[in-house]
């Protein structure tokens, strides 16, 4: 994976567009943040590694994993515009307890954790900027928290439907889209054929 270091447009217009950032901040953000290209099957972060980086994709399809009993069982997915890391990871500095894998060509701006706190301590608008990101979080884990605690599946794919944006349902392979909806690839084909 080729990191590159050039001014991130993308990240740093799509932040704006969250909470205004003021030109320094917007500068800090420029010079520290860094491209990288992750090749359809390649791994942003393993199970068992620090995950130091806070990733915006630009273009791509990425997955959450964990393995269970020789299982892949995937917990998220994210698609363009998203941010993703190892929450774990990320904030604890500690090894990531999921694989997050990418399932397209993948490209991303990221932040490393020592960029982000030094941000969050120096410039107030980011630290409003990270609270309105934790609680997107926050409001999306609710959502998958409730998925996985509803008993049937047909109400599974109804609800999950309703709360996931429309293109990661395009895009995902149905495999995947099966194992976070915790049915079997069948039951999904029949239930996407009502």
């Amino acid at each position: 994976m080729p990191a590159i270091k050039h001014n991130n447009i993308f990240s740093v217009t799509l932040l704006n567009s969250i909470y205004p950032l003021s030109k320094s901040l917007n500068s800090f953000l420029s010079q520290k943040m860094i491209s990288s290209h992750y090749k359809k099957g390649d791994f942003i972060v393993k199970s068992g590694e620090v995950c130091d980086r806070i990733h915006i994709i630009r273009k791509g399809l990425v997955r959450g994993y964990f393995e269970y009993s020789g299982s892949e069982i995937t917990t998220w997915v994210s698609v363009d515009s998203e941010i993703v890391t190892s929450i774990s990871g990320f904030f604890k500095n500690a090894p990531s307890l999921e694989f997050i894998q990418c399932l397209e060509d993948t490209y991303t701006e990221s932040l490393s954790f020592q960029d982000m706190d030094f941000a969050i301590k120096n410039y107030v608008e980011m630290a409003r900027l990270n609270r309105i990101l934790m609680e997107t979080y926050y409001i999306s884990a609710e959502y998958r928290s409730f998925l996985a605690r509803i008993p049937a599946a047909k109400d599974r794919y109804t609800y999950f439907t309703k709360i996931y944006n429309p293109e990661t349902i395009k895009r995902l392979p149905k495999k995947y889209l099966a194992s976070l909806l915790n049915m079997r690839p069948e039951t999904l084909s029949r239930l996407e054929k009502i």
